[in-house]
């Protein structure tokens, strides 16, 4: 399976990060048109969670990845109900191993995509450039999301 790397990745956040509004609102139905099931799914997560925060970051990233598998040049098929349906059940029972364990690699090799998880960790865990930072809930729930989006997209790459 072809892994994203972290040029696309840096690449992805120079794309995403220096769009006009316009721009970023285009792009977002883009992909959104793309991966509609995905998007629907990531965005029961603000509700579910009771999380209204959730919500702008969980757009970005969901840009942020599907565009850094674009600048790898990675084609994808159309995440569908059935591959979400198919997910979950496997998905928590690896977060589960993880939370135990704290080991990294049970989550890199679940997804697949282990520049994807390392960045997604590092970005929930560090502070932002003008120092503001993540609650602790809002970081988890967002890797948790994140990590579930990556490993939908990762088992939709067209080899």
């Amino acid at each position: 399976m072809k892994q994203v790397s972290l040029a696309a990745i840096e690449k992805a956040i120079e794309v995403i990060d220096n769009l006009t509004d316009e721009q970023l609102e285009n792009i977002t139905e883009t992909y959104a048109d793309a991966q509609e099931a995905l998007l629907a799914y990531v965005m029961t997560a603000p509700e579910e969670y009771k999380n209204e925060d959730l919500e702008g970051l969980l757009i970005y990233y969901f840009c942020l990845i599907l565009e850094a598998f674009k600048q790898d040049g990675i084609a994808l098929r159309t995440v569908v109900e059935a591959d979400i349906d198919e997910l979950e059940e496997p998905f928590f029972d690896m977060l589960d191993q993880y939370f135990e364990s704290e080991d990294e690699e049970i989550i890199e090799s679940f997804c697949d995509q282990p520049n994807l998880a390392q960045f997604i960790a590092m970005e929930v865990s560090e502070e932002d450039e003008d120092g503001s930072a993540l609650s602790e809930e809002t970081a988890t729930q967002l890797f948790i999301v994140s990590l579930a989006m990556i490993s939908l997209l990762n088992r939709a790459v067209i080899a």
